[in-house]
C-alpha cells in the first residue's frame, strides 16, 4: 500500500503543477506513520441504531478502505447530500485525509463520510488504514498555497498531535481540523 501512496503522492503533486517529489517531501512519507483500523458492522437486526460512525474526517494524507461486501459507506457531497458508495469486490477506495486539506490550504478537501448499519443483511468487515506523514512533521499550509486572498486555514501541528488530537487510543470520530482551523479574516 505504500508505494500506491507514494505512487498517488507523486500523481497529485504534477497535478498541482509541482515536481513529482513536492508532497512526499511535504509530508517526509518515506519516514510515513500508517494507522489501521478493522471495523466490524453487525446486521441490522443486531445493530443498536442506524448510524455505525458518525460523521468525520481522517487525519494523514490518504486513506485507503477494504471492505468484504458492499455498502454502509456514505460520503456528504458538495451540495450537502449523502452519497452511497460504491465498492467493488476486492477494489480499494481511496479518500484524501485532513492532512492534505491543511497543507494545500483548503484546495483539497478531506472528504467528510459516515457509515450507516441499517441496511446491513449480514456482518460487515472494513479495514481502513489512514496513510500519513513522519509523525513528527509539522503540517501547515504551505507558502505555495497562501496569498493575501487566500491567508493560512489552518494552524500547524505534527502528525503525532493530531493523533493524539483525535483520540490517539480511543475511537474519536471527531475530525481534528475543527480543532485547528484557523477563524475567517
Amino acid at each position: 500500500m505504500r508505494n500506491i501512496v507514494v505512487g498517488l503522492a507523486k500523481a497529485m503533486s504534477k497535478t498541482l503543477g509541482f515536481e513529482e517529489n513536492y508532497l512526499g517531501k511535504a509530508f517526509e512519507l518515506e519516514l510515513g506513520f500508517d494507522v489501521s483500523a478493522m471495523n466490524l458492522y453487525p446486521p441490522n437486526h443486531v445493530s443498536k441504531g442506524h448510524v455505525g460512525i458518525g460523521d468525520h474526517t481522517d487525519p494523514g494524507f490518504i486513506i485507503t478502505l477494504t471492505q468484504d461486501m458492499n455498502g454502509g459507506l456514505q460520503i456528504l457531497s458538495h451540495t450537502g447530500k449523502w452519497i452511497n458508495v460504491y465498492i467493488p469486490h476486492h477494489a480499494i477506495l481511496i479518500q484524501l485525509g485532513d492532512h492534505l486539506e491543511i497543507l494545500t490550504n483548503g484546495k483539497y478537501k478531506s472528504h467528510v463520510h459516515r457509515v450507516i448499519v441499517a441496511n446491513n443483511e449480514v456482518q460487515r468487515l472494513t479495514v481502513a488504514t489512514l496513510h500519513g506523514p513522519s509523525l513528527d512533521k509539522v503540517v501547515a499550509p504551505a507558502l505555495e498555497f497562501v496569498d493575501e486572498d487566500h491567508p493560512p486555514a489552518y494552524l500547524g501541528m505534527t502528525y503525532k498531535q493530531s493523533l493524539e488530537a483525535k483520540g490517539h487510543d480511543e475511537i474519536d470520530v471527531q475530525s481534528s481540523l475543527d480543532k485547528i482551523k484557523l477563524p475567517s479574516a
